[in-house]
């Protein structure tokens, strides 16, 4: 029997515009955050980092509480679209804000703007919009096909914009005047043009109410009322979404290291300008590997298969590149770089959709909806990977010597850019498969209906 669909092709592309929102703050801050409080403000990588750090101690509590939150809320708008759009107000501010950190101020009160700006952002009104946004794929349709579609029509706009801020913000910022005006200047650009298209996704797809989400689904019994305490219970009690959350912190952390080029490409290959070729390298075949999920998806029946393979064939890229870094040659490590990304990019195109069956696990086992709560997991995920690969990087910059003054570092910071450039993205890689060999969050959906389907046919015989 064919799934009844809900969306048009209009919402579907509406609604994956939300990523440009995303990623204008996102790709900036992880790619560019870093070399501007270092040579351009002036502050020490590695007390950066610590800031960084202690900022993430507050995100765990936050995204929970707000994923509960949008669970709870009732509106005109629904549950989530409220809080994606209210939500990037603040967004759009704190970014402009860490990017105009003002050059006058003592060194401790900079370090102390940047960090409250940063948690802001982070903990705060990033969580509140993205948790928000990520959970639009289980309350504007049931149908798993528009979810896979949604996903990678998402990622292809995410992975698109990644390019182009990576690709053009060195330009953008030189064009605005430079240096601390310059920074200031493009963060401003980019907040605005995040929230007008923020807006427009927002509004694009309608909610579905809690009658059509439940419709044709078994009663579990009347839903009982639950809070922050009990909706941490029943996510831990859900080994798929501690799997999720486990890839998504290791994908942030393998994305900030990737975002180190900049460092490498600037002290290893001579040559700044490469940061924006390498850019392209990974998000091409990204976006590519992103067209093809949802026929792939059809094609083995689920996502289980593809999204292992896909990384099987990313970790030989990841290995690959390893290689060619040691020989030198960056052809081979541009080709390598897009045979390992366009092998990650099913799973970037259906992971909503495995998060979306996480949520039916949850509520087939125990009748609770937590469809808010279960997507917190991506702004979780993105925050504590992206803050700790950011912060880690600091630490290991200022371990090995780096100093911005210098045109050539040390031959321990040059070692540590390999190893941070080439090493860890590998090794993220390979534990990256090896979770998701474990991750069929469909087959013991099936189980659980199977399971339930005999023992109403035993009740049933019994009567």
């Amino acid at each position: 029997m064919q799934e009844k669909t809900y969306l048009k092709w209009y919402n579907k592309v509406g609604y994956g515009s939300g990523d440009i929102a995303g990623n204008v703050v996102y790709a900036f801050l992880s790619s560019f955050v870093m070399i501007y409080l270092t040579n351009t403000v002036g502050l020490h990588p590695g007390v950066v980092g610590t800031l960084i750090a202690a900022s993430k101690l507050f995100d765990g509590v936050t995204d929970i509480f707000f994923g509960a939150m949008i669970d709870k809320t009732k509106s005109r708008l629904g549950k989530a679209r409220p809080w994606m759009l209210y939500g990037y107000i603040g967004c759009a501010v704190t970014l402009a804000a860490i990017f105009a950190i003002p050059a006058d101020l003592g060194k401790t009160a900079q370090y102390a703007w940047f960090f409250i700006a940063y948690t802001l952002l982070n903990a705060v009104f990033y969580t509140a919009n993205n948790i928000a946004y990520s959970a639009l794929t289980a309350l504007v349709t049931k149908n798993s096909k528009e979810r896979v579609q949604m996903g990678s029509c998402r990622f292809i706009f995410a992975f698109g914009t990644s390019l182009l801020i990576q690709s053009i913000t060195i330009w953008v910022v030189a064009a605005c005047g430079g240096g601390a005006g310059g920074w200031r200047m493009a963060a401003i650009i980019y907040a605005l043009v995040g929230l007008l298209v923020n807006t427009i996704s927002a509004l694009s797809v309608k909610e579905l109410s809690e009658d059509e989400l439940n419709e044709g689904v078994e009663e579990q019994g009347p839903e009982e009322k639950y809070g922050l305490a009990a909706a941490v219970k029943l996510l831990a009690s859900n080994r798929f979404y501690l799997m999720i959350c486990v890839v998504y912190i290791l994908q942030q952390v393998y994305g900030a290291m990737l975002n180190m080029g900049i460092y490498y490409m600037t002290y290893v290959l001579r040559n700044e300008n490469l940061y924006g070729v390498f850019s392209w390298a990974i998000n091409i075949p990204l976006i590519a590997a992103l067209v093809l999920t949802p026929a792939l998806v059809a094609r083995w029946k689920g996502m289980y298969k593809l999204n292992l393979r896909g990384y099987m064939l990313g970790t030989l890229g990841r290995a690959l590149v390893v290689a060619a870094g040691y020989l030198g040659s960056v052809p081979l490590m541009l080709l390598f770089t897009g045979i390992a990304a366009f092998g990650q990019g099913p799973w970037q195109g259906d992971m909503n959709a495995v998060i979306a069956s996480c949520s039916e696990y949850t509520y087939l086992k125990t009748g609770k909806r937590v469809d808010g709560t279960m997507y917190s997991c991506t702004s979780l995920g993105v925050k504590l990977g992206g803050g700790l690969g950011t912060a880690i990087a600091g630490w290991m910059l200022a371990a090995s010597g780096f100093d911005k003054n210098l045109a050539v570092q040390p031959e321990s910071c040059m070692q540590m850019l390999y190893f941070m450039y080439l090493w860890i993205p590998l090794i993220i890689t390979l534990v990256i498969t090896l979770v998701l060999s474990r991750m069929n969050v469909e087959d013991a959906n099936a189980k659980l209906k199977e399971q339930r389907k005999a023992q109403e046919e035993d009740i049933y015989w019994i009567r």
